[in-house]
């Protein structure tokens, strides 16, 4: 299967989980072809300035990669910096927050997988 980069499908989340500014989700395949494993496979790209609210996860791990730009993040509130090639993995009954506090633009994978609860 291909799948060609026009074909993605684009949404803009305007103060996405409370956050600020607008943030894009390019979803990178749509979520019957993780064969019921997960609900999401996107890049996120988030403009300087923009954040995602804090929010938690339940019977799901989400994981982040960078790939380019610098995340300011809260970890089940701690503060940490991501860099290129940093991977965050925030798992059940756990939170996190993203803020680019930096001058450009900052593009990550995002992965949700589910956990060993069934999802409805």
């Amino acid at each position: 299967m291909l799948i060609k980069n026009k074909e993605h499908t684009i949404d803009d989340k305007f103060e996405m989980r409370g956050g600020n500014g607008t943030i894009h989700i390019k979803h990178v395949v749509d979520q019957d072809i993780l064969c019921d494993k997960g609900r999401l496979y996107a890049q996120i790209t988030v403009e300087p300035g923009c954040s995602i609210g804090s929010h938690e996860h339940v019977n799901e791990k989400e994981i982040f990669y960078i790939l380019s730009g610098q995340a300011q993040v809260t970890d089940n509130g701690v503060k940490r910096t991501l860099n290129p090639g940093d991977v965050l993995v925030t798992g059940h009954e756990s939170s996190h927050a993203v803020e680019n506090t930096g001058a450009v633009n900052l593009e990550m994978m995002a992965l949700i997988l589910y956990g060993d609860e069934k999802h409805e």
